[in-house]
């Protein structure tokens, strides 16, 4: 008879093993001795071991199914159970119990995991549901759509929920898409339907344009240019194919017209500034007659030049007031050394000679002082008008005194 710690071997080659519960026959060996016996059930015992060490690891690092784990431990409780090992048969008993609330406590673990991964993809689609819902009723088309798709990717990433809430909440998804999509239609529709009207009022327009392009009624077809411009710009724009050609084709109307006028413009402006010159020429001989000494040569002085001034054709509009200015103070002192004289030689003119000097003298003063006011203000056209018209009252003022003194005499 042949034992060890965990089982022995009577004398019948029966071999037992220890346990908790007493002795279990592990089987009978015929085949060697009894030492021979106990190490092959030994060895027996070392392989299941191995096994409960594998499915241990297995448990514990690996993704192991809790179905198939505890399939695997089944199987080897039955080796064990079967008591065809001699060892520490409890304690293989005691780590199979203790894995098997490994495994159930992994699943619990695994059970919340999925809750909570549920319950996180179930709040992510309820935020794509009604980030779709928002961008429904957006006219963002082109930023919208794109971002659309990208949640349906991002939809299709997730996990899928109970068949309920995820129908319903793809429910409210693919519907706030189609919404977006309807809208998007009708909108392009609607600008492809205005596009299309934008395009006929600018063909009129541009038929138009090119009709009035050889005018020559220069500020009525301006004015016209200026209003088909103002309709132009009010009709919105044609399709991309039609609008870059369309405006090519106005604008070169516009373009033909303008540039004609143009150079009839700097013709007539160059034939203005020589006038102007000319007008500037005969201004400075009028005003050499000031002051009036002699009132009969200086009439007929003025009168030729005057003759010369009106065959001088215009002058630019912004020339005008200035030089024409200088001819009326000529004329203006002419008209009062006229009336001055005519004063003078009146008998009854002698009584409001004193009278005349006066207001003179109160109009050179008023005058005198407009002049300081307007350099004042920096207005040196102003002033220098102003100036002018002193002169023609100062000569007048000047006979004025002199037609006193020959009263007096």
């Amino acid at each position: 008879m042949s034992s060890d710690p965990w089982g022995r071997v009577d004398e019948t080659g029966t071999v037992y093993v220890r346990t908790a519960d007493g002795e279990k026959v592990v089987g009978s060996w015929q085949a060697g001795s009894p030492d021979e016996a106990l190490a092959y059930f030994e060895r027996k015992y070392e392989g299941l071991v191995v096994e409960i060490g594998l499915l241990e690891k297995r448990v514990k690092t690996t993704d192991l199914l809790s179905k198939d784990a505890l399939t695997a431990i089944e199987h080897l409780r039955e080796q064990v159970d079967a008591h065809h090992a001699v060892g520490d048969l409890d304690a293989l008993r005691a780590r199979l119990d203790k894995l098997v609330e490994l495994v159930e406590a992994r699943r619990e673990e695994r059970k919340a995991q999925r809750a909570r991964q549920s319950e996180e993809a179930r709040q992510a689609k309820e935020a794509l549901v009604v980030e779709a819902e928002e961008l429904a009723q957006s006219d963002q088309w082109r930023v919208a759509g794109e971002r659309l798709r990208a949640l349906v990717d991002t939809w299709k990433g997730l996990p899928r929920l109970d068949r309920k809430s995820d129908d319903e909440l793809w429910h409210r998804f693919s519907h706030a898409r189609s919404a977006f999509s309807k809208r998007r239609k009708q909108h392009f529709a609607q600008l492809d339907a205005q596009r299309e009207e934008a395009r006929r009022t600018k063909e009129r327009l541009v038929a138009e344009a090119e009709s009035l392009s050889g005018s020559t009624d220069w500020g009525p077809t301006a004015a016209r240019y200026r209003e088909l411009m103002a309709e132009w710009k009010a009709a919105g724009r044609a399709q991309r194919e039609h609008e870059e050609d369309l405006w090519n084709r106005f604008r070169g109307a516009q373009d033909v017209f303008f540039a004609a006028r143009s150079s009839v413009f700097a013709e007539r402006d160059a034939e203005q500034a020589e006038n102007l010159k000319l007008k500037e020429e005969l201004a400075g001989e009028a005003e050499k007659l000031l002051p009036i000494t002699d009132l009969k040569a200086a009439r007929a002085a003025f009168r030729a030049v005057n003759e010369r001034w009106e065959a001088i054709g215009h002058v630019p509009r912004d020339a005008r007031p200035r030089v024409e200015g200088r001819m009326h103070a000529v004329e203006r002192a002419l008209q009062e050394a006229e009336e001055a004289e005519w004063r003078r030689t009146n008998p009854e003119a002698r009584a409001r000679a004193e009278g005349l000097t006066g207001q003179l003298q109160a109009a050179v003063d008023k005058l005198k002082g407009q002049i300081e006011q307007a350099r004042a203000q920096g207005n040196t056209a102003k002033a220098e008008k102003l100036e002018r018209e002193l002169e023609g009252r100062q000569a007048l003022l000047d006979q004025a005194l002199k037609g006193l003194q020959e009263f007096g005499g």
